[in-house]
């Protein structure tokens, strides 16, 4: 299982700039994708997105212009929700054969919320 941050704009570049000054350790986490609150990550799986990661694991298209039509979604509209997904962790685009193939990362995701703190987590399955 992979764990996400839920870290606000501000405190990852506090974080970055006492890395780069070397006052901490870079985390173990740097490079992962992180989400900014857990309202950012609910904006993201809109419905219509979670049903787009739905057809997606359960279709296997072979490119975006498949994913197109079988959404009825222009190409360029569905690629930019793509990137997106993409950015967040939830989907790859694989290159196979000059096609960019949409396959979903995910099988679930859990949020924990610290209700005391500033510790919450996504959790990735």
């Amino acid at each position: 299982m992979t764990t996400y941050r839920i870290q606000s704009l501000s405190g990852l570049e506090a974080e970055v700039r006492a890395v780069a000054r070397g006052e901490r350790a870079a985390p173990a986490d740097a490079g992962k994708p992180s989400f900014a609150s857990a309202a950012a990550l609910m904006r993201l799986l809109t419905p219509e997105n979670r049903g787009l990661l739905r057809l997606i694991r359960d279709e296997e298209p072979e490119s975006i212009a498949a994913l197109s039509r079988l959404t009825g979604r222009k190409e360029p509209n569905l690629l930019r929700t793509l990137e997106k997904l993409a950015a967040a962790g939830l989907v790859e685009l694989r290159e196979v054969d000059r096609r960019r193939v949409p396959r979903t990362r995910i099988r679930k995701l859990r949020l924990d919320i610290d209700p005391f703190g500033r510790d919450d987590r996504v959790e990735v399955a």
